[in-house]
């Protein structure tokens, strides 16, 4: 059977095909970011003859250990501008893919609980409205009324004095999304190689013509990594270093309910994150652990500190019995942004360093990351998301942007002042 032919069974999806000795291109990572390059760079740049390769099986890294919540409202012009792109293809893609994926645009909010919260938060909600980006401010009452089961009293440790608020932001099913690019990725011919991690590259003087893989070596002629918190390992092996840290990211969920909880709350001050899934488990997120690492757990005190910041907030979820937790691992840089383009090996690419916006950011990174690959040039949308701003100091800086990611500043700066 030819290696492009789908299999009889109906319930396969894609196919599973050997990896053939040599592609025009090669994505490394079968997550989210790597199945949405694969897919814009056939639908977009024509190029059916390249290979996702992927360590374990498809969107079994961070695409499956995320919590989904998907959203725009990031302070920075070029920030924004990436984000809204991915957003509107969000709303765009169900119909494109022909799968219901359950983008269900619930909105975000995100709180405030002291004055320095506020003056931040209504910086944010103005520099939104300039560029494009749907952003409210509300007060607690309005608070209360969008989320009923939140508690703004005055007697708890940090009580809600607002938030910003994104209509069109909301979250869908991860699993469904891999699922929707991969199928359409396999009927323009992609190959989806599963259990075929990556050991190392073969290199003509500094330029890039092969991957060696544990099923075999890969003749290439341009490559890109979509790696996530492994970027920095897939770099050192092609031989040259990226400005990131690996952390932990857990998350968790709790038993079914009925739903309770309309949209997704967010508070960077108690630090959770909590939404409701479309089965009815309570899916909650906290920050990073501020230690580097590649395990995909993380450690109690995260979950213990996550759980009373939730229970403060939402009462009633004191009642809720955690059914599961999980890790994921977050490559994050010095400013909370990207790094989307080109490297110091020719013909290789890397798009990494997304930290916690990886999910929210799928779409809008394929598309640019397709074309930095096939034009040898980056997109406009992520030029400014380059490896060489470290060089310049054109940083993107959106610690309080990206949420969680204030944890990681912290901790940064910890480690500073004492080692």
């Amino acid at each position: 059977m030819s290696t492009h032919q789908l299999p009889e069974h109906p319930d396969f999806l894609w196919r599973n095909p050997e990896p053939k000795s040599s592609y025009d291109a090669v994505v490394v990572g079968g997550g989210g970011h790597g199945l949405a390059t694969a897919y814009f760079l056939a639908k977009n740049h024509g190029m059916t003859n390249i290979a996702v390769l992927e360590k374990g099986w498809l969107a079994g890294g961070n695409m499956a250990r995320n919590t989904t919540i998907i959203r725009s409202n990031y302070l920075w012009d070029e920030s924004a501008a990436i984000y809204e792109h991915a957003l509107k293809l969000w709303e765009i893609l169900p119909e494109e893919l022909e799968y219901d994926f359950l983008f269900s645009q619930r909105g975000v909010m995100n709180l405030a609980h002291t004055l320095g919260d506020v003056r931040e938060s209504m910086r944010r909600v103005g520099a939104n409205k300039l560029n494009g980006v749907d952003a409210e401010w509300l007060d607690p009452k309005q608070v209360k009324e969008l989320c009923p089961i939140l508690n703004i009293n005055d007697d708890i440790r940090y009580p809600v004095m607002g938030a910003t608020y994104q209509p069109r932001a909301g979250i869908a099913k991860h699993d469904h999304v891999a699922w929707a690019f991969a199928r359409k990725c396999d009927e323009m011919g992609v190959d989806i190689i599963q259990n075929c991690e990556v050991t190392g590259f073969l290199k003509d003087g500094n330029k890039v013509v092969g991957v060696k893989t544990t099923r075999g070596t890969i003749n290439t002629e341009k490559v890109g990594l979509c790696a996530a918190g492994h970027s920095s390992v897939l770099a050192e092996m092609a031989g040259f270093q990226l400005p990131i840290q690996s952390h932990p990211l857990q998350a968790l969920v709790s038993e079914l309910h009925e739903p309770v909880h309309p949209t997704v709350v967010m508070s960077n001050h108690v630090h959770v994150y909590v939404s409701q899934a479309h089965k009815g488990e309570l899916v909650m997120g906290a920050g990073i652990d501020s230690y580097n690492g590649y395990g995909q757990r993380g450690s109690f005190h995260v979950i213990e500190q996550q759980m009373a910041a939730a229970v403060e907030l939402f009462p009633i979820f004191a009642r809720a019995h955690v059914l599961r937790t999980w890790g994921g691992i977050v490559d994050t840089t010095l400013d909370a942004s990207p790094i989307v383009g080109t490297t110091p090996v020719d013909n290789m690419f890397v798009n990494c360093g997304w930290g916690t916006g990886g999910f929210k950011g799928t779409p809008a990174a394929g598309m640019t990351f397709a074309h930095t690959i096939a034009t040898g040039a980056p997109h406009k949308l992520n030029q400014p998301f380059s490896l060489e701003r470290f060089e310049t100091g054109a940083l993107i800086d959106e610690h309080g942007a990206a949420a969680v990611a204030q944890l990681a500043a912290a901790t940064t700066e910890r480690q500073r002042t004492c080692c």
